[in-house]
């Protein structure tokens, strides 16, 4: 089978298509609304303080662990289409909340805690429910490249939305980004509400009766491939997953770029992003050797970034750690989906970005104080040893696996 149709094949589906598009276009606004946070917290609301910084993305990745005993059990037990409209309506209604109080000039540190918090609250609900639902839209068979291409979707909008976000804020003002943001959101919203239901595949899902939450940690406790895949992704999603603080510390405080040129940065590590999103795509199912060697990658990344000497430097090695780090995340979420019963699989997905999510939320605070008070090379540095650790963590699994073999060759 060619790459073009294995890669693209679950565009048969009309609902994925239609869900795409729509997902494209909120996925600009929320990037643009993503370097806006950033640039206001930074240099409008603190005097280029990466600690305040880390606060803001702790609290807005603080809900994916707080909330775990029930995100994972409303995707599998709810109706995930319309649960989805409904967090998404929410974070455009915050969004646009956000936006206006920052175009009136009211806007304060504590309203961006609190927004971030509210619209992460949001989020811990939606992207559990937002990743089982794609297997209901297109199967089990066309998974990894349905995956692999919402990675696409969304890193694509990452080579948009910065850019427009730093020619915005430069042009008309912060406030409009969050604005842009908000009405975005309308696209999924409406995507959804023209789907052909009687396509939609159901039977993914799982029945209301179980036990909940309790149910999906004993179902990972007794698989060490998902529980080695879990640890892997807290090592990463506490020092090696924030970029925001990454980007935004090294161009503020090293480069001291503009907002273009900040944003400017976010797109080019989209570029990598979606080069490692299609090389998932294109791959019939990842396995440990290939999230090694991801993170492998990440790691000389963050070292070649934090030992960068200049801005186009930085940027190369950005673009290399986009790529690495969508092959690991989406290499996770194939192998977690495709090796789990679907009747666990909302639990076992919010496990997996509460995990990953949650540990931003332990690291983000940590990495914005290292790069305030010992400058940002050391934050990436930090997320090197982590992204090395995690390689090692998937080695050390597969050694164990090899030794099992051979041991059994012996009888």
């Amino acid at each position: 089978m060619s790459l073009l149709p294995r890669t693209f094949r679950s565009l048969r589906s009309f609902n994925f298509r239609l869900w795409t598009a729509g997902a494209l276009v909120s996925n600009i606004g929320t990037w643009m609304q993503r370097v806006a946070q950033d640039w206001l917290v930074l240099t409008q609301l603190t005097h280029r303080d990466a600690s305040a910084l880390g606060i803001v993305t702790g609290l807005q990745f603080a809900p994916q662990l707080l909330f775990l005993p029930w995100t994972g059990s409303a995707a599998d037990r709810l109706n995930q289409r319309r649960l989805l409209m409904l967090t998404q309506a929410a974070m455009g209604v915050l969004a646009l909340l956000l936006g206006a109080l920052t175009i009136a000039g009211a806007i304060r540190l504590w309203h961006v805690y609190l927004f971030a918090f509210l619209s992460g609250s949001a989020a811990a609900l939606d992207a559990p429910v937002r990743q089982t639902f794609v297997a209901e839209m297109v199967g089990d068979h066309d998974l990894p490249g349905a995956i692999a291409l919402n990675s696409t979707s969304f890193n694509a909008a990452q080579m948009i939305g910065p850019a427009l976000a730093g020619l915005l804020i430069a042009r008309a003002g912060i406030g409009w980004a969050f604005l842009l943001n908000g009405l975005s959101f309308a696209a999924v919203v409406l995507s959804m509400v023209f789907f052909r239901l009687a396509e939609l595949r159901t039977s993914a899902r799982a029945h209301r009766a179980g036990s909940g939450f309790l149910d999906g940690l004993r179902y990972v406790w007794i698989r060490p491939d998902l529980r080695a895949i879990l640890v892997m992704l807290f090592l990463i999603g506490v020092f090696a997953l924030n970029f925001p603080i990454f980007i935004a510390a090294m161009a503020a405080n090293v480069f001291h770029s503009g907002a273009q040129a900040f944003g400017f940065l976010s797109s080019i590590m989209a570029v990598g992003s979606v080069s490692g999103a299609l090389f998932i795509a294109a791959r019939r199912q990842p396995g440990l050797r290939s999230l090694a060697l991801a993170a492998g990658v990440l790691g000389l990344a963050w070292t070649l970034a934090a030992l960068a000497p200049g801005y186009w430097w930085f940027a190369a090695a950005l673009a290399l750690a986009g790529a690495a780090a969508l092959a690991l995340t989406n290499g996770t979420n194939s192998i977690m989906q495709l090796s789990t019963e679907p009747t666990m699989r909302g639990r076992v997905m919010a496990l997996r970005v509460g995990v990953a999510l949650g540990g931003m939320t332990v690291g983000a605070p940590i990495l914005g104080w290292i790069a305030h008070q010992f400058g940002p090379r050391w934050s990436l540095a930090l997320g090197a040893c982590a992204s090395f650790s995690a390689a090692l963590v998937a080695v050390y699994i597969l050694a164990r696996r090899a030794s099992a073999a051979a041991g059994a060759g012996d009888f």
